[in-house]
């Protein structure tokens, strides 16, 4: 989901992406942080820049360069959203901005090529958490399904996770265990989760 706010009523769609201008004492993110924590009425779990778009596309603010950021909040978080926000499903937005689009576009592919070299999904979990429930976190960020057995082998063998002693029930079956993030230093660098097609 992406979270959207109502565009002005001289604008030629009705949603955009949230934006500040950036003020001549902050930094660009300390703005982002602020923006960030406005829109959603909480601080997010993670803030991190991610790419620069100076094309001829056109931004409501008529900037020549924007600079944009990744915000994510948990579900639960999210639901506390009000007034002129609302989530919209990535693959059901409403019209865009030109630029807008593509900055949502540019963050998402950022977002899917780093997945596998940085701890992203975990910011998105509590602090125990099943492998189903890492594994369903990997498949939203991707957009696509994953194969049960190899993620939990690629998981294993990236040293990422670690078992707790407690359990929990899921319904039907087993209960399954829960795990906490705690990546393990290896010689010659960490390695991280590779994904299969």
């Amino acid at each position: 989901m992406v979270l959207l706010v109502r565009a002005p009523a001289k604008s030629r769609e009705r949603w955009q992406l949230p934006w500040h201008p950036l003020r001549p004492d902050e930094t660009i993110d300390d703005e982002a942080q602020r923006l960030a924590r406005k829109t959603l009425g909480t601080a997010p779990t993670l803030v991190e820049q991610a790419a620069a778009f100076g094309d001829r596309r056109r931004h409501p603010s008529g900037a020549e360069l924007s600079v944009a950021f990744l915000a994510l909040i948990d579900e639960e978080t999210s639901t506390s959203v009000e007034g002129e926000a609302s989530w919209h499903a990535v693959n059901d937005l409403p019209p865009l901005p030109p630029r807008q689009r593509a900055m949502l576009e540019g963050v998402q592919a950022s977002l899917r090529a780093r997945l596998d070299q940085s701890p992203i999904a975990f910011h998105l979990l509590p602090p125990t958490f099943t492998l189903t429930q890492l594994q369903e976190i990997y498949e939203l960020l991707l957009g696509r399904r994953l194969h049960k057995a190899s993620f939990r082998r690629s998981l294993h063998a990236a040293w990422l996770v670690e078992p707790t002693d407690e359990w929990r029930s899921e319904g039907r079956g087993r209960p399954a265990q829960l795990f906490r993030y705690a990546p393990k230093k290896r010689r010659g660098g960490r390695r991280g989760v590779r994904f299969g097609s």
